[in-house]
């Protein structure tokens, strides 16, 4: 995946847009005039794990769905409202920057 910056052909227009690595060089449509754009820069290069172990995903898939109920069916009732009363805590002590 590339992340690039394109240039409208016609209004001047800028923008930013993740693209597949062998995307044209003229393509997206532009999003104030839809004319093609051009691509200006390629701002970085992030490359995907090619061969991914579909069986391992699964089973990490697997074990996050069991995991969360059955360590809430372990817990007291006392202690998941602790550990809500903290989640929530963190959420709205959290500071906007």
């Amino acid at each position: 995946m590339l992340r690039v910056r394109r240039r409208c052909l016609v209004c001047e227009w800028e923008g930013e847009f993740e693209e597949p690595g062998e995307a044209d060089v003229i393509g997206t449509p532009c999003a104030s005039c839809h004319a093609p754009t051009e691509r200006v820069e390629v701002i970085s290069c992030r490359s995907a794990l090619e061969t991914r172990n579909v069986h391992a995903a699964q089973l990490g898939r697997l074990g996050g769905l069991r995991g969360g109920p059955a360590r809430a069916s372990a817990l007291s009732p006392e202690r998941r409202r602790e550990i809500a009363i903290l989640a929530a805590r963190a959420r709205w002590n959290r500071r906007i920057a």
